[in-house]
C-alpha cells in the first residue's frame, strides 16, 4: 500500500547521513529523554523534482452517465435575459453518485483548471522550440516599383572654374528619369549553438506545467468535496423540513386538545397561549427550514452547473455513509505521500532555482550560427540622364558565419535577479513546512471530528428515543388530566432539538469522512449497510394536516403596536 511504503520512508534515515561514533575508551552516557530521529527531507522522498501521478486518483467523468443526458451545463457564454428562462419547470431527484457524475463533467471552474494544464503545455513546447534553428524568409521588395525624374538647373559664373569653361549658356540645365521594377528576398537560416539561458528555461516551463497537472488533481479532489458537502447539507435541510413539519403537526395538535379542554372547562387560558406560542415556534422552524432548503438546492445547482431551469433534490435520505478504516497515524502518513500541494511546493522551489540560472545565463555568451542568402532582380532604368532602353538584371548573395553576443556589464542586474530567485526558493521551503504542518492539522482536526460526530450519533440517538417517549408520555398525562400543557410543550420542544441535534450529527459525520477522504487519499471506507425497512408505511397516532397560510407583510405580522 502506497501509504505503508511513505511511511518506511519516513521512518528511514536521510541519505548520507553519518551515525556519530562512540569513543572506545569511554561509552556515551544514558539518557532518560529518548533521541529524536533525523527525519529524510523531502526532495530525498519525493525527488528534487517531483512528476505528477494522476494514478493516485480515479480520474474525472468525461461523459454523464445514463438518465442525466438532459442534466448537461449549458454554454459558457449562455446568458438568460427572459423571466421563462430562468423559471425553475423541473425538481430532478439526483444520489451522490449523480452529484460526482454531474460535478466532474459540468463544473466550469474544473474546466478552467484543464485548460490552464494545456497552457502550460503549450507553454512548454515553446520554450523547448529554442533547441530547434530558425528559418525566416524576409521579402521587402515583393515587387517594388520607382520611378520619377529630377530637373537640376545652375549658373556657371558660379561655378567659374568648374565647368563655367564648358557650358556657354548663362544657365546650364540636366535632368536625369527613373522607372523600375525590382523584386528582392532574403532567406536567412539561424541556430542558436550556445544559449545560456535555454536549459534553465525548459527546466522551469516543465516544472509550470507539472504543477499545473498537480493543480488540476488538488482541484478535482476539492470538487468531488465541495459537491458531496453540498449534497448533505441538502440533506440536512430535507431532513430538517421534516423535522419541522412533523414539529407543526404535533403544535396543531396540542393546541386542539388546549382549546378542547379549555372550552369543556378544565382547562385555562394559559394552556391554550402556551400551546399558540409552541405553534408559532415551529412554525418558525419550519420557514427557516424550507428557505435554507431552497438555498442549499440552489448551491448545488451551482456547483454542477445545471440548466437554469432545473433544481436539483436529494434522492437519498440522510444516514451514515461509512466507518473509516485507517488510524489517525496512517492517515498522516497517507496524506504527506499523496497529496499534491507538497509536490507543488517541491517544484516552486525548482522553478525559482532555474530562474536564478536563467538570470546568470543573461550576462554570458551567446554564440549562433546563421546562413543568409540575398537575392534580387530588376529591370528598368534608374538615374539615367537620357531616355534609354530598359535594362535588367538579378544577383545572389549568400552568407555564412557566427555571430557571438555578450553583455559584458549591466550594472549588477543579473546577480540581483539571481539572489531574487534563491531568496524565493528559500520562501518556497518555508512554504513547504507551513503546507505540511498545515496537512497534518487538517487530517487530525478532521479525524477528531469525526470521531466526535460518531458519539454524537450514538448520544442524540438515544436522546431522540427518550424524547419521543417522553412527548408520549406527557400527552397521555395531559389527556388523563394529571399533567399541564406547560409539560406536553416542553417535551415537544425537547423531542425537535433533539432530532435537529441528530440530523446535525449524521450531516457532520459525512462531512468530515469526506474531508478525510480528500485529505488523505485513501478511499478505505466500510460501506455501511442500508437498514431492512417494512415495505408498508407505518401509521402513526397523529394525522392532523399543516393549514396553508398566507405571508404577510413584516408590517402587519408585528406583534408590536
Amino acid at each position: 500500500m502506497p501509504a505503508l511504503q511513505a511511511q518506511q520512508l519516513a521512518a528511514a534515515p536521510p541519505v548520507g547521513s553519518a551515525q556519530p561514533a562512540a569513543s572506545p575508551q569511554q561509552s556515551p552516557p544514558p539518557s532518560l529523554d529518548p533521541v529524536p530521529q533525523a527525519l529524510p527531507l523531502a526532495p530525498a522522498v519525493k525527488g528534487s523534482r517531483p512528476k505528477s501521478n494522476p494514478s493516485l486518483l480515479p480520474p474525472a467523468a468525461k461523459t454523464l452517465d445514463s438518465g442525466l443526458g438532459r442534466l448537461a451545463s449549458p454554454a459558457s457564454l449562455a446568458l438568460p435575459t427572459k423571466v421563462e428562462e430562468v423559471r425553475i419547470q423541473e425538481l430532478r431527484p439526483l444520489s451522490l453518485k449523480n452529484v460526482e457524475n454531474l460535478a466532474e463533467v459540468n463544473n466550469p471552474n474544473l474546466k478552467a483548471i484543464a485548460s490552464q494544464v494545456d497552457q502550460a503545455q503549450s507553454n512548454l513546447r515553446a520554450q523547448i522550440a529554442s533547441w530547434y534553428p530558425t528559418l525566416s524568409l524576409n521579402a521587402g521588395s515583393l515587387p517594388a516599383y520607382t520611378g520619377g525624374s529630377q530637373r537640376t538647373s545652375f549658373d556657371p559664373d558660379a561655378n567659374q572654374g568648374i565647368i563655367g569653361n564648358l557650358i556657354d549658356d548663362p544657365i546650364a540645365t540636366s535632368s536625369t528619369s527613373t522607372s523600375r521594377w525590382a523584386l528582392a528576398a532574403t532567406l536567412t537560416a539561424q541556430w542558436a549553438l550556445i544559449n545560456p539561458q535555454r536549459v534553465p528555461q525548459v527546466s522551469a516551463a516543465r516544472d509550470q506545467f507539472e504543477q499545473a497537472k498537480n493543480q488540476y488533481l488538488i482541484a478535482l479532489r476539492e470538487l468531488r468535496l465541495q459537491a458531496a458537502q453540498a449534497y448533505f447539507q441538502l440533506q440536512l435541510s430535507d431532513d430538517r423540513v421534516r423535522i419541522g413539519q412533523e414539529s407543526v403537526r404535533a403544535s396543531l395538535v396540542s393546541l386542539r386538545d388546549a382549546k378542547a379542554r379549555f372550552q369543556a372547562g378544565v382547562a385555562t387560558k394559559l394552556e391554550v397561549l402556551e400551546a399558540e406560542t409552541q405553534l408559532a415556534r415551529d412554525q418558525q422552524l419550519l420557514t427557516d427550514s424550507l428557505s435554507e432548503q431552497s438555498i442549499a438546492r440552489r448551491d448545488l445547482a451551482r456547483i454542477l452547473d445545471l440548466p437554469q431551469n432545473i433544481t436539483p433534490t436529494a434522492k437519498e435520505p440522510l444516514r451514515p455513509l461509512g466507518v473509516w478504516i485507517p488510524s489517525i497515524q496512517e492517515s498522516i502518513i497517507a496524506a504527506y505521500a499523496f497529496r499534491e500541494e507538497l509536490d507543488n511546493a517541491i517544484l516552486s522551489i525548482s522553478v525559482s532555482n532555474s530562474q536564478a540560472n536563467s538570470a546568470l545565463g543573461s550576462v554570458q555568451p551567446f554564440l549562433n550560427v546563421f546562413n543568409s542568402l540575398v537575392t534580387n532582380r530588376y529591370t528598368g532604368n534608374q538615374g539615367v540622364l537620357v531616355d534609354l532602353p530598359g535594362s535588367s538584371g538579378w544577383a545572389i548573395d549568400n552568407s555564412v558565419g557566427m555571430n557571438l553576443t555578450w553583455n559584458i556589464f549591466d550594472g549588477g542586474a543579473a546577480r540581483a535577479q539571481y539572489r531574487q530567485s534563491k531568496q524565493r526558493a528559500q520562501e518556497n521551503s518555508f512554504n513547504f513546512a507551513r503546507t505540511r504542518d498545515q496537512i497534518r492539522f487538517d487530517v487530525e482536526q478532521s479525524f477528531y471530528q469525526l470521531g466526535r460526530a460518531n458519539r454524537n450519533i450514538q448520544t442524540t440517538s438515544r436522546e431522540v428515543a427518550s424524547a419521543r417517549e417522553s412527548l408520549r408520555l406527557a400527552r397521555l398525562r395531559f389527556q388523563a388530566g394529571v399533567s399541564t400543557q406547560r409539560e406536553v410543550v416542553d417535551n415537544q420542544r425537547d423531542l425537535t432539538q433533539a432530532e435537529v441535534r441528530y440530523s446535525n450529527a449524521l450531516a457532520d459525520y459525512n462531512s468530515n469522512l469526506a474531508q478525510l477522504r480528500r485529505r488523505t487519499g485513501l478511499d478505505q471506507v466500510a460501506i455501511c449497510q442500508p437498514p431492512a425497512l417494512s415495505a408498508t408505511k407505518p401509521i402513526g397516532d397523529v394525522t392532523v394536516p399543516v393549514p396553508p397560510e398566507p405571508l404577510q407583510p413584516a408590517c402587519q405580522a408585528s406583534s408590536k403596536g
